[in-house]
Order: structure tokens, then C-alpha cells, then sequence
């Protein structure tokens, strides 16, 4: 055992660091994770209920390289991930942002969350747009991909092999449907996916720092980033 300013500890124990949770995370509800949700499920409703997507609502907010580029509908690179094309499609992306955001959201504060979410969502849309340009993208499963990102790189800061754990199971088994099925935007996938990750890592290195605006700035960048290489990749 290995005495420590807690009490005594196994050595593993002792060894792990503890991240600080400030008073405002601290049992915090997952506020924007419902949210999101919600978002979700009225815009559904709203341009497709239970028949797939149709209506001029539909139209006017999937992402497409063309509408980006030449009729300037910059938004799609936001509002596409707030569609689904079925039941199924926003059932699954819904239960993975619920358990997700339960995890990431108490642990990093609402206003860190969201900047994740929407940061990922971008980088999603930026790698849709690398990898085809010209097809008709929708869904939150970028951002939901960021999110595992994130959720990795937070439990290997905690010295905990990810890959050892349900939510490396999970990218693999994600990132193997991603392959698979068809329909299914890869780019899309991979790009969320390492923008969590990216967004993951400015986080820890912004707490180690004691620099906490650094997560904030980091997450500007990446997504200026991401919205000039969508633009970019959708005149491509």
C-alpha cells in the first residue's frame, strides 16, 4: 500500500492521476446532450416523420458539395447533422449520443461538450465532402464519432487502454459497419472520429496547462479549419 494525501492506496491506484472536477461539473446534468436530442428528433419529425426524407426542409439543409459551393448554403455544413433518413438512422445515432453524452458531458461541463459536439460535426462534414462531394449527406454520426474520439483520448489520460474497454470496441465495431454497409458516409465517420480525437488532446493538454480557454481556442481553430477545407473540397 502506498500512503497518499487520501488514505492509503494500492500502488496501481496511486499511480493513476486523478483528474480535478471543479463544483460546476460536479454531478452536472447532461443539458446539452438532451438538447441535441430533442433538436434531433423535432427537426426529424419536421422534414420527414416516419416516411423518409422528402419536402422542400429536407432540401434545403442535407449537405452536397454543389449547393455548398456554387449556391453558397454554407449552413449544410451544420444543419446535415441534424437529419436522419429513418427510424432506424436516428434511433441508433440518438441511443449512442445518450450514453455518450451521459460519459463526456458531467465529466467536461456543458459549454466544453458543446464545443466538442459541434467541432466534430464540422470535421465530420469536411471529411464527407473529401471523400465525395457530389453524393447527399445526412445524420449525427460524425459528431457521435467525435465523441467516441474524445471519450478515448479522456481514457488514455486516465492511463486506461481504451482499446481494452467498451469504447474502443465500439469505434472498431462502428468504423467495421462504417466499411460494410452501404449508404454510409466514411469520410464522414473519419472525420469526426479524428476530430475528436484532436479535440480530445487539446482538452487534456488545456488542463494540464491549468489553461482552460486553451480548449476553447483549440476548438475555434479546428473548426475554421474544417469549414475552409469543406468549402475547399466541395468546389473539388
Amino acid at each position: 500500500m502506498t500512503p497518499t494525501p487520501v488514505g492509503m492506496r494500492c500502488p496501481e491506484c496511486a499511480a493513476q492521476r486523478t483528474r480535478v472536477q471543479r463544483l460546476s461539473t460536479v454531478g452536472s446534468e447532461p443539458r446539452v446532450t438532451v438538447g441535441i436530442i430533442i433538436a434531433c428528433a423535432v427537426v426529424f419529425l419536421a422534414t420527414n416523420g416516419f416516411s423518409g426524407g422528402s419536402g422542400k426542409l429536407w432540401t434545403d439543409l442535407y449537405l452536397d458539395g454543389p449547393d455548398v459551393h456554387f449556391g453558397h448554403d454554407y449552413w449544410r455544413l451544420v444543419t446535415s447533422g441534424f437529419l436522419h433518413s429513418g427510424p432506424i438512422h436516428i434511433g441508433f445515432n440518438m441511443y449512442l449520443l445518450w450514453i455518450l453524452g451521459n460519459m463526456l458531458e458531467p465529466t467536461l461541463g456543458s459549454g466544453r461538450f458543446a464545443a466538442l459536439y459541434f467541432t466534430a460535426l464540422l470535421c465530420g462534414a469536411f471529411g464527407a465532402l473529401v471523400v465525395d462531394p457530389n453524393s447527399s449527406t445526412v445524420g449525427a454520426s460524425g459528431a457521435v464519432f467525435g465523441l467516441m474520439g474524445a471519450a478515448a483520448v479522456e481514457l488514455r489520460s486516465r492511463g486506461i487502454n481504451p482499446f481494452k474497454t467498451d469504447i474502443g470496441l465500439l469505434i472498431v465495431f462502428n468504423l467495421v459497419l462504417s466499411f460494410v454497409l452501404s449508404h454510409i458516409s466514411v469520410g464522414g465517420h473519419i472525420g469526426g472520429l479524428i476530430g475528436g480525437v484532436l479535440v480530445g488532446v487539446a482538452f487534456d493538454v488545456a488542463d494540464r496547462q491549468r489553461m482552460p480557454w486553451l480548449a476553447y481556442l483549440a476548438c475555434l481553430v479546428l473548426s475554421v479549419i474544417a469549414v475552409r477545407g469543406a468549402l475547399a473540397a466541395a468546389g473539388s
